[in-house]
């Protein structure tokens, strides 16, 4: 909800910063590939540096007419092996480089061609002499080749480099592997067989967590529920003494960034227990087992350092519903860690101090046997900020920025409702890069208004090219969206319209819509017809229509099926409501064909009927729409002040209108766009304060 990294926490003294640990120092980023091409170098090593065994095999004949009897042999070498005596030949110097010996090999084990050219078998020593004798019988006795006898061994050398090395290597290389999988290299998680150990992150008295609820702005109600739970866990008797037990887990609710993550944090802040902390997803792992064994070690070190919290954030990443989605083969280690995780908080009793709190913004696709009492026994809404806790939010995200004098909160709090607490975190942060864009010396009010444009509408895109043709119609598409929803009684107060292209529009209306608990059929019909304004308009002026009203038509149909299907606001189908929240019918119809025929047929009534409204709207007020667009088209942008001098005062402006635009000039209240598809692309209609 609110600024978890506020850079102004930076600036303010703080008595808990001595309590946080020092931050290992960052060490250049390992590369594997490294490790690759190191192994692949020692395997060619080994292949050609220790590989001793070169010398060829010959004959005694070929020996001796080769190379004895032509005068190349420098001597004889013989060793036994495996009974057999072994006879290496080595040649003169000055005879290798003959081209006749370049069939041989004489490479040692170092690569260098001093070794034996080939090897030669015999009976024995004797029966090699006599042979020697026979052959060297015409040359003389000082010129006849030496013999010399070595004692070897290399049987176990051979088996060594042969088998034993690279089987070193491949192990190395796996536990390596494995050590890099399973969390990093050694201790704790990075082992091999600590692969099933939990990841969670522990914070303790040598590193709590430093956040409060005051640093939580807003969630008020959220706030009263958890700050029970650190009761509970600071004085615990207070409940037990009175028969009362210890609520096992709380799941916070809530859509994305409206601060469930940060609000758990300040649980752990305010309680002063250790607290765990991790991710759904940290309980699955490519081997069966992991999940269901990371879940036991969690809870064993939890009940050690009782009491305790243990927050599992987007725990719907294992929490989903078992049973379901098996057409394509069910994920079995998701739902067997689902079902450990289930059992353990059965395990352990309501008196052992440990509460398990979780964070999701799918709550409708969790197994039931989850969310039953005992398990989660508290589920704590955590809904999109009012205008008052917008306040607090701005508060917190506007002290580090360096504001003008007259920036009004207030002001900032109007402008974006819908926006979560991220959404004004972002906003702030592009507020003051827009502000040093231009070169301010500060962040002004005009920077927040250009803020509010960039994130709802997009990017401006001023070398755009647009035809005179498509410019005037845009021109009066947008012009009858603004003269429309100004003359109805229960459409979203018009604030400004643009031709000026932006995102993925070509031109919008802004709004600024009312914050509603409940929406009636008139607010519904009313504001239907403002959307078919644009269309009715092209209609109209030129008496053809054109694709630029696609999100319009997008935004008008899920209006007329909800209220045909969900909301039980169309007569002929009467009170029946088709909408499954549990999202258990994805597949099938909850109603007949025929059924389906009428409900297609009241949500085309309804449309075309609204449609038909909006061309009679125009029709009756035909020169002023052309007044309009003529003066959109000469500056482009018009606001609340340009209507009014041309349909004069709006006379439906309810006292709500009244209070939001009160001292507000009306030029500088940007809202909402209404985007123009651009050739058949469908816009982003999840705008920031759309009701619906």
């Amino acid at each position: 909800m609110t600024q978890e990294n506020n850079p102004n926490d930076k600036q303010k003294p703080s008595k808990r910063l001595p309590n946080i640990p020092k931050r290992p120092q960052k060490t250049p980023k390992f590369n594997i590939f490294w490790v690759y091409a190191a192994i692949i170098v020692a395997l060619i090593a080994v292949n050609f540096l220790f590989n001793s065994d070169t010398a060829k095999p010959i004959s005694y004949k070929t020996f001796e007419e080769e190379m004895l009897i032509p005068g190349d042999v420098q001597k004889l070498v013989t060793y036994k092996a495996d009974d057999v005596l072994k006879v290496e030949v080595y040649l003169k110097e000055n005879k290798k480089e003959d081209p006749k010996y370049k069939k041989y090999k004489g490479r040692t084990g170092f690569g260098k061609e001093t070794g034996p050219i080939a090897v030669f078998n015999e009976a024995s020593a004797d029966m090699l002499a006599k042979k020697l004798e026979k052959s060297q019988a015409n040359i003389p006795l000082e010129n006849q080749v030496p013999v010399e006898t070595e004692s070897r061994s290399n049987a176990w050398a051979g088996v060594f480099l042969n088998i034993i090395l690279p089987l070193l290597l491949f192990a190395g290389l796996w536990i390596f592997m494995m050590r890099r999988m399973s969390g990093g290299g050694g201790g704790g998680g990075g082992q091999i067989f600590n692969i099933g150990k939990s990841k969670a992150t522990l914070f303790d008295k040598e590193s709590q967590v430093n956040i409060t609820f005051n640093d939580v702005a807003g969630l008020t109600e959220a706030k009263q529920e958890v700050m029970e739970i650190v009761d509970f866990l600071k004085n615990p008797k207070k409940y037990t003494n009175l028969g009362g037990k210890i609520p096992k887990g709380a799941l916070l609710v809530g859509s994305p960034g409206t601060g469930k993550t940060l609000l758990a944090k300040a649980v752990a802040g305010e309680a002063q227990v250790p607290f765990f902390s991790l991710s759904g997803s940290d309980f699955v792992e490519m081997f069966v087992g992991v999940g269901a064994s990371r879940v036991r070690d969690l809870f064993r070190q939890a009940k050690d350092k009782a009491p305790c919290i243990i927050f599992i954030d987007e725990i719907d990443a294992i929490g989903r519903a078992r049973g379901k989605g098996n057409m394509m083969g069910g994920n079995d280690e998701r739902e067997n860690t689902l079902n450990q995780l289930l059992v353990e908080m059965d395990g352990f009793g309501t008196d052992s101090g440990i509460i398990i709190m979780a964070a999701t913004n799918r709550a409708d696709v969790l197994d039931n046997a989850l969310l039953r009492p005992g398990r989660f026994d508290r589920q704590i809404y955590v809904d999109m900020p009012d205008i008052n806790e917008r306040k607090e939010i701005f508060g917190v995200h506007l002290k580090p920025i360096k504001l003008e004098d007259n920036i009004d909160i207030n002001f900032l709090a109007k402008q974006t409702p819908g926006f979560s607490g991220a959404d004004i975190a972002n906003l702030c942060n592009e507020a003051a890069l827009i502000a040093a864009r231009k070169g301010h010396e500060s962040v002004t009010k005009q920077d927040f208004l250009d803020a509010v444009d960039r994130i709802i509408g997009g990017l401006e895109k001023k070398n755009k090219i647009i035809t005179k043709e498509e410019k005037r119609a845009i021109a009066f598409h947008e012009a009858g969206h603004a003269t429309v929803s100004w003359l109805l009684p229960h459409a979203h107060p018009l604030i400004k319209v643009t031709i000026v292209p932006r995102g993925q529009s070509l031109g919008a209306a802004w709004y600024l819509p009312e914050e509603r608990s409940i929406t009636t059929t008139e607010q519904i019909l009313d504001e239907m017809c403002a959307t078919m304004g644009g269309r009715a308009a092209e209609k109209i002026t030129f008496n053809k229509i054109s694709t630029g009203a696609l999100s319009d038509l997008e935004k008008v149909t899920k209006q007329a099926y909800a209220m045909v299907s969900m909301y039980g606001l169309n007569d002929k189908l009467g009170n029946i409501s088709y909408y499954d929240s549990r999202g258990q019918e994805t597949f099938t119809k909850p109603y007949s064909e025929a059924t389906a025929r009428i409900i297609d047929e009241e949500a085309s009534k309804i449309i075309e009927e609204q449609y038909q409204r909006a061309l009679q709207i125009l029709t009756d007020n035909q020169e002023n729409l052309g007044k309009l667009a003529e003066k959109l088209l000469t500056s482009e942008v018009i606001f609340k002040e340009d209507l009014e001098e041309i349909f004069g005062k709006r006379p439906s402006d309810s006292e709500t209108t009244e209070l939001l635009a009160e001292n507000v000039p009306a030029e500088e209240l940007v809202i909402e766009p209404t985007p123009i598809a651009e050739n058949n692309d469908i816009p982003d209609n999840e705008n920031k304060g759309v009701s619906h």
